[in-house]
């Protein structure tokens, strides 16, 4: 198989390459060499895709499938599906499940109402995107909507920033309940399952994450501490007392959204025409202990995280604790 990847050097594009390298495939990253280098094994040509004459070079070369992860302006993506359609196999695009226009309802589906493309948001961008990769490869385009995504090399940094929290050590004011359901995608289960579903020629668009309550707050917190040989103390504190203080979910405090929340649709996703298609996600405890095993492994000392001793001390003292 030969795999272009449109990037390569950061967390998915970085989880692509390895696997698909692993798998004996013949692999390039086209990318500009601002974020890094690709993996062993993977070929790397240097290049910006939103220049036209860079972007024509890459159609010289047949590719039996294109994976695309562009989160910027969709024009980008509309050149590049152009460019590449008369000869490449298949067009992978990573999407995203903020392209639903109402995300507090549960059980979204692949067929729920989008956001309009119209506008600038992040989902209005990724919807875009979407639009024009179908309309350059009609039933060879695959679209992939993760949403969360957690692993080594994550970026942007969310389980990323609970590990470094809970390695602090202390009383941790953390939003009950325990069991409030989390749904996220480890990087590398997403990656192995667009490759093989790029292998077996799948089109069509999916919910590319866990089911819902894959995993609970509490299981992801005691996995963290564990990982980290912390002694941590985590201190459940309501949901309403985070709301009080001004904490923002899933912006100050990643991962988190309470029950009720405008976007808490990202953790009650149906997910269920992906799994059918061999989607397998490992156990959470898998993802943080990968996680850290990366971040441990980072030179320099390890930043601190989270709220800040002044703010945890206001959530605690409201609480009571």
């Amino acid at each position: 198989m030969r795999l272009l990847l449109l990037g390569g050097t950061r967390f998915l594009g970085r989880a692509l390459g390895h696997d698909a390298a692993a798998r004996g495939w013949q692999v390039t990253a086209f990318h500009r060499g601002v974020t890094g280098t690709p993996p062993h094994g993977v070929t790397s040509v240097h290049g910006d895709r939103t220049v036209p004459t860079e972007l024509a070079a890459l159609a010289r070369s047949g590719w039996d499938v294109v994976v695309d992860t562009w989160d910027g302006p969709p024009e980008a993506v509309a050149a590049a599906a152009a460019v590449l359609a008369p000869g490449s196999g298949r067009y992978v695009f990573v999407s995203s499940r903020s392209v639903y226009r109402d995300l507090s309802t549960d059980g979204l589906t692949e067929d729920s109402p989008l956001t309009p493309t119209e506008g600038s948001s992040f989902g209005a961008v990724k919807a875009a995107a979407e639009q024009a990769v179908r309309a350059a490869f009609g039933d060879r385009a695959l679209v992939a909507r993760p949403g969360l995504v957690l692993g080594p090399h994550e970026q942007p940094e969310r389980l990323v920033w609970w590990l470094r929290r809970l390695a602090r050590g202390g009383d941790v004011p953390v939003p009950g309940p325990p069991d409030l359901g989390l749904q996220y995608i480890d990087v590398r289960d997403l990656a192995g399952w667009l490759l093989d579903a790029a292998r077996a020629d799948l089109g069509g668009t999916f919910n590319v994450v866990s089911r819902p309550g894959h995993t609970t707050m509490g299981a992801l917190l005691a996995a963290c501490a564990e990982a980290a040989g912390s002694d941590a103390r985590p201190r459940w504190v309501p949901p309403a007392v985070f709301s009080a203080a001004g904490v923002q979910p899933w912006s100050e405090l990643p991962i988190w959204v309470p029950a009720g929340h405008g976007v808490r649709g990202l953790h009650e996703t149906d997910a269920a025409r992906a799994h059918a298609a061999g989607l397998r996600c490992r156990p959470v405890t898998q993802t943080v202990a990968a996680t850290w095993a990366w971040l441990a492994s980072l030179p320099g000392p390890l930043p601190a995280d989270g709220l800040g001793p002044s703010r945890e001390a206001v959530l605690l003292r409201d609480f009571g604790a």
